[in-house]
């Protein structure tokens, strides 16, 4: 069996996998509850492998290990960036978010950022909340399906356009079928999947080198040409950073923290986080030494963000590197489905819970599922862009809109509508507004200013609960 038939085997094999998950998982979903947090009953495995898949994406597979190549050592800072957010959320946001949304019935982070307790124009904070989620999910679900393009791509030589399309649609199904049961699940088996390719593909890597002797000298030989950080002085300050601001960001995720929402017991919560903290290990080291043994091994790949397909094609049997390819695309479908979800509960619920009046029905849910994906597949053929940089730039201005407010919550300070409003407004905006002008090495200023700033605003307008 050759690469691209086993590929495609895998594939299908796959994905009917995939919506078997989404036809079973139907019959679970009563209403909105059901459809958005899966009943409050996911356990430890299907919480924390979820959430981290959706979390890291193909950015993680695809941007990280072209990173790392692209940038030699200095790419290791991703490391403490991104552990460190697995950190913060699992150890401080997840027990206290848990038990804050069970108090008040939050169903979406909105609701937590909102509650029904504020004083002043609650309608007006929810919406603009749900078109800031809506904004920042279209272009990263946008994101994730530029590199489907570029997996179908590489492997079966088809349009970016035809793979984008196919992406979609399998996406779509079984996210309308199944809702938070079939995403969490479906994500968790993508998780694993991931997870799998973080080990075999970097241990090939490493071996082909001949070891990390090898490396480091191969490496040292290379310098780090390409990086940010090789002007040194003040821009490797900013690119160190610039990095860190990725793990501050974690708590203002509304795909990752919705797992902690829907935690079954402190039980789960507790294995949760040992299951997470190991996975992020396991996959952040891996996407890292795999993009610094390419680059040692790999001759100039022009798109450095194509390494993991190149590394599979050349160091492993067709049959394996079938299977590590199936893995890009579920990372990008567990990030995807996620997203797709919570735009979608930002319209159908954020936006009538406005009028006091949720949508109990998941027919407005289903549809504005299909019109947030149309939008967002729209985008990807239109718009072409580095994964890495577009995803952390959906991810900060998330992060900065919802991320300070969140903060305030979970430390018993009651946020004034004002100061939510100017917060969230600002975090957002501002990410927006840096986004158009040059930056410092690493965004350092995109993914740090409007974090703080918002932050500052927050706190200056709130009070002890």
């Amino acid at each position: 069996m050759d690469q691209t038939t086993s590929v495609l085997v895998t594939l299908v094999f796959y994905n009917a996998i995939l919506i078997g998950v989404g036809l079973w998982a139907r019959g679970r979903n009563r209403d909105v509850q059901d459809f958005f947090l899966a009943g409050r009953g996911l356990g430890p495995w299907v919480a924390a492998v979820s959430a981290s898949a959706s979390s890291s994406s193909a950015w993680t597979l695809l941007g990280v290990s072209g990173a790392a190549y692209a940038w030699g050592l200095p790419a290791l800072w991703i490391f403490p960036s991104t552990v460190g957010g697995f950190l913060l959320n699992w150890a401080w946001v997840a027990p206290r978010l848990r038990k804050l949304a069970r108090e008040e019935g939050a169903v979406t982070l909105s609701e937590v950022v909102a509650p029904a307790s504020m004083i002043g124009n609650r309608r007006l904070v929810l919406r603009v909340a749900a078109l800031i989620i809506v904004f920042c999910f279209t272009f990263y679900i946008a994101s994730q399906f530029e590199a489907a393009g570029k997996a179908f791509e590489s492997v079966f030589q088809l349009s970016k356009a035809t793979s984008i399309l196919i992406g979609a649609s399998i996406v779509l199904v079984y996210t309308l079928l199944g809702g938070f049961w079939a995403v969490s699940v479906t994500d968790t088996l993508q998780g694993l999947l991931m997870s799998v390719a973080a080990l075999v593909l970097p241990i090939a890597a490493l071996t082909a080198v001949g070891g990390f002797g090898p490396l480091l000298e191969g490496l040292a030989a290379l310098g780090n040409t390409g990086s940010p950080i090789a002007a040194g002085g003040i821009a490797s300050v900013f690119f160190v950073l610039g990095l860190m601001g990725i793990g501050i960001n974690y708590p203002g995720q509304p795909h990752v923290v919705n797992r902690f929402m829907a935690l079954k017991d402190e039980s789960a919560l507790r294995q949760g986080r040992i299951i997470a903290m190991g996975w992020a290990i396991l996959v952040y080291t891996g996407m890292l030494l795999l993009g610094l043994s390419s680059r040692v091994l790999l001759a100039d790949l022009g798109d450095s963000e194509q390494v993991l397909f190149r590394a599979a094609t050349e160091l492993l049997p067709s049959v394996i590197a079938g299977v590590m390819l199936a893995a890009v695309l579920s990372a990008i479908m567990s990030t995807a489905d996620s997203q797709l979800l919570v735009a979608s509960s930002a319209i159908s619920y954020d936006w009538n819970l406005a009028d006091r009046k949720p949508d109990d029905g998941l027919t407005g849910t289903r549809r504005t599922v299909i019109a947030v994906l149309i939008m967002a597949t729209v985008l990807a053929l239109v718009w072409r862009a580095d994964i890495f940089s577009r995803v952390l730039f959906a991810w900060s201005a998330a992060g900065s809109a919802f991320g300070p407010i969140l903060i305030m919550r979970l430390i018993n300070r009651t946020v004034s509508f004002k100061a939510t409003l100017a917060a969230m407004v600002c975090g957002f905006g501002l990410t927006v507004i840096i986004s158009f002008f040059p930056n410092a090495p690493g965004d350092a200023a995109e993914r740090l200013v409007p974090f703080f700033l918002a932050l500052g605003i927050a706190w200056t307008g709130s009070h002890r609960h």
